[in-house]
């Protein structure tokens, strides 16, 4: 009896860690069931993951696509459009905008009004180019570089004159282009004039002894330190500065002299910054009559038809200028922005 009880229970340990032998006679069944549903589940997780991961990387490369074929399609109407109505319209005006500040950037920029230039003057359609101008002003570099290229331009192309047209209001540095024209035409209520040169900043010396601020500025070159606003201004700085303004504002009464010539009807107050409607602009020969672009292509070039030379920018360069280089350098744009001088 003893052998037999020692058999049975040698027999018995591996049962001990079975789950399933461990329970009633139905429990191998149910947990088989249980596993064989937990596999099945993970198995869906694992389908429907993968679907959806499919179906992201789908969506991106849709949206790739599309995105690819917007920036060729706006390529392709940016640099073919323009070229393709010139052809078919035959003759006709060409017109050139400047709306906005004279800088690098902007249709103000002599990076994209020369270009235009060169188009419009070149077109064997096009019998006289016409600049309309809304500009306040801005940089005498980009203004000169624009001027220089009209008066090129003019003597390549003795048969087509250079008109301007000024919109709201042609200042400054906008006045500085539009007097390298053969004719300029107002509205009575247009600004125009501002003939002179500025260079504007700020000075905190006194907020910064007032909170006890020490500003800490080393350089190499005892002038390199010129124009910073947290130190104080030298009389040598200031009279350095009013030096070089009063060369580009001779600079730029000679641009105005050359291409006004005997029209001028000068007086002590034409060269000294003020503005005047475009009537007494008239009157003061600053201007030579009042116009619009459609009265100009009418009834002085008289070429109905109006051809934009203009470079808009496009949608490739907008998207890219959201992340472009310049971004970061926005801080060392707004200082140097405040210390050159401005036609404005």
């Amino acid at each position: 009896m003893s052998d037999n009880t020692s058999d049975s229970a040698g027999a018995n340990p591996a049962n001990e860690h079975h789950p399933a032998a461990a329970g009633a006679p139905g429990q191998p069944a149910k947990a088989a069931a249980v596993w064989e549903r937990e596999v099945l589940e993970k198995l869906v997780f694992a389908t429907l993951s993968e679907q959806r991961a499919q179906r992201r990387w789908g969506i991106f490369f849709k949206a790739l696509t599309l995105l690819v074929i917007m920036f060729g399609l706006a390529a392709y109407f940016d640099f073919s459009l323009s070229g393709t109505d010139a052809e078919a319209l035959g003759r006709h005006t060409a017109l050139i905008e400047i709306d906005g500040a004279i800088e690098a950037e902007g249709s103000g920029a002599a990076a994209v009004v020369i270009p235009a230039l060169n188009k419009a003057f070149s077109d064997s359609g096009s019998v006289a180019v016409v600049l309309h101008i809304n500009s306040p002003g801005g940089s005498p570099v980009q203004a000169g570089m624009i001027v220089d290229e009209m008066n090129r331009l003019r003597k390549g192309y003795p048969g087509k004159p250079l008109y301007v047209v000024v919109d709201e209001i042609c200042a400054s540095g906008g006045y500085y282009i539009a007097a390298a024209a053969d004719r300029i035409y107002v509205n009575q209520a247009s600004i125009v004039g501002s003939i002179g040169v500025l260079m504007d900043g700020f000075g905190f010396t006194g907020i910064m002894d007032k909170v006890g601020v020490e500003r800490r500025l080393l350089t190499a070159g005892e002038n390199k330190g010129f124009m910073d606003p947290f130190s104080p201004q030298s009389d040598k700085h200031k009279q350095h500065a009013q030096a070089m303004l009063n060369e580009i504002h001779q600079q730029f009464i000679h641009v105005v002299r050359a291409g006004r010539g005997k029209r001028l009807k000068e007086t002590p107050e034409m060269f000294s910054g003020l503005f005047w409607s475009g009537a007494k602009a008239v009157d003061m020969g600053l201007a030579d009559a009042y116009g619009s672009v459609d009265s100009v292509a009418r009834d002085i070039v008289h070429a109905e038809d109006i051809i934009d030379y203009t470079q808009h920018e496009g949608l490739p360069e907008r998207v890219l200028k959201k992340f472009g280089a310049a971004m970061g350098a926005g801080a060392f744009k707004s200082a140097y922005q405040a210390a050159k001088p401005r036609l404005q």
